[in-house]
């Protein structure tokens, strides 16, 4: 009988347990400050982090300078460009005139010596340089853009990741609860086996559900493991860290009426606004086509010395050149035409393009709205199936005692009330990663 009673004094101490840990989960979810471990680390943090040192990130950034360096060469078309040339030439035959009564005379002489600095500037180009400017200056729009898109899929990879490792980690402590109960059960089971008031085979169902937790457990620790390798990879630590992240289940829903979720995501999105740019630039490209067969004024100017200069053809003088040249294109064999059909052909599958990816924005606003509902439901449906377990274990923890069911029952009964608290932090943390998805569907920046 004494043995009995203190088999009866576990289970309300499981009882605390479980709804002690679920009231804990039900204050975090409701904004309320929980202790976390001092290194445990906030997926803002996380973020920040992954955003300013990821080497995607970097190439991305290190686009721009290259970018920079397009532009300034680009507007080297508005700069002099000038040259220095030196020659030595040997001619031969002479070419030499004979006059009478005057000698014989060389037309040039045989070593010929030069050196010139030569200027050349463009004069007008019919706006060649100022459209290929304006062209560097959109591909560096572009690559703006494409360093936010980087940031934000990156954000988002960190987000699936952190709430990952939230759900593993609070399921490996229900698991060690979960334990420890068992345990503290087999010992007072296995005392009164001793004694006769309870059957081997009490003794090995609670052995059994000791091994399928443990099971359970080790299967949650490979992906805890796993899911550490990565987010240690995101944020370039060694893989030697063993991370900790805080139960962060506070995410505010995006407040937008719906005739205005669309409108909104396609002046947010990146691929959207991606698309609008790549549009521009290839107009500018088609532009820049139609300027090739456009004339071209440039100055030349070349100043130096060099011999061949007649009485004294063997005398280095100074000499100059000043000059203008105009280019006119007369037929280019229809290359002209059809880089103009090539550039055209580009703006309409640009065009092709930015309307696929408005219908797939529109289909992933769709579904991250659906699964923001479907997951608000299941914390809704979750809270009521542990509002019944608890009750149920209440009611099996009476029963117990009255001696209507036997230990297997109420552990049975326990087991339900963490197999539900498992459920219910699912469904906020699916609650939480669907908000997420929502704001990242509209375009809103997650870092």
């Amino acid at each position: 009988m004494n043995n009995r009673i203190k088999i009866i004094s576990v289970f309300p101490s499981l009882f605390f347990i479980l709804f002690f840990c679920n009231t804990a989960t039900g204050q975090l979810n409701n904004g309320s400050k929980v202790n976390m471990a001092d290194d445990s680390l906030s997926l803002r943090k996380i973020i920040e982090q992954v955003v300013s040192s990821h080497p995607i990130v970097k190439n991305a950034e290190e686009a721009l300078n290259n970018a920079d360096a397009r532009i300034e060469l680009a507007k080297t078309g508005y700069y002099p460009q000038a040259y220095m040339v030196a020659n030595f030439s040997n001619m031969g035959p002479v070419i030499k005139l004979s006059i009478p009564n005057m000698g014989t005379f060389m037309l040039y002489p045989d070593n010929n010596y030069s050196a010139a600095v030569n200027i050349e500037q463009t004069v007008y180009d019919f706006g060649r340089t100022k459209e290929s400017i304006l062209l560097e200056n959109k591909g560096k729009d572009l690559g703006l853009q494409a360093v936010e898109q980087v940031k934000q899929k990156l954000s988002i990879l960190t987000v699936n990741n952190f709430y990952s490792m939230v759900y593993i980690q609070a399921a490996i402590k229900i698991k060690d609860e979960q334990l420890a109960a068992l345990n503290e059960h087999l010992e007072y089971v296995e005392k009164m086996l001793s004694t006769g008031s309870a059957t081997e085979y009490q003794v090995l169902t609670t052995k059994v559900k000791i091994s399928g937790v443990e099971s359970q457990k080790v299967d949650l620790q490979a992906a805890l493991k796993a899911q550490q390798a990565s987010l240690n990879s995101l944020l370039g630590n060694s893989q030697d860290i063993s991370p900790v992240v805080k139960n962060e289940l506070q995410v505010e829903v995006p407040l937008m009426k719906q005739d205005s979720l669309l409108p909104y995501a396609f002046r947010n999105r990146d691929e959207v606004l991606l698309n609008n740019k790549r549009k521009s630039l290839a107009e500018l490209k088609y532009d820049m086509v139609k300027l090739q067969n456009k004339p071209m004024l440039n100055l030349i100017a070349s100043g130096g010395a060099k011999n061949g200069f007649i009485p004294n053809l063997y005398e280095i003088r100074p000499n100059y050149v000043i000059g203008l040249g105009f280019r006119v294109p007369i037929f280019d064999g229809m290359k002209n035409k059809f880089n103009l059909q090539q550039a055209n052909s580009a703006i309409t599958s640009i065009g092709y393009e930015s309307e696929s990816t408005k219908r797939n924005v529109s289909n992933e606003i769709i579904e991250a709205e659906v699964y923001v509902e479907s997951a608000h439901k299941k914390i809704k449906q979750s809270e009521l199936q542990l509002m019944q377990a608890l009750k149920a274990y209440s009611l099996a923890e009476t029963s117990f005692k009255s001696g209507v069911i036997t230990n297997l029952d109420m552990l049975d009964a326990g087991t339900a009330v963490s197999e539900t608290r498992l459920m219910l932090l699912k469904s906020r943390i699916d609650y939480a990663t669907s908000i997420y998805r929502l704001n990242a569907a509209l375009g809103n920046r997650l870092y």
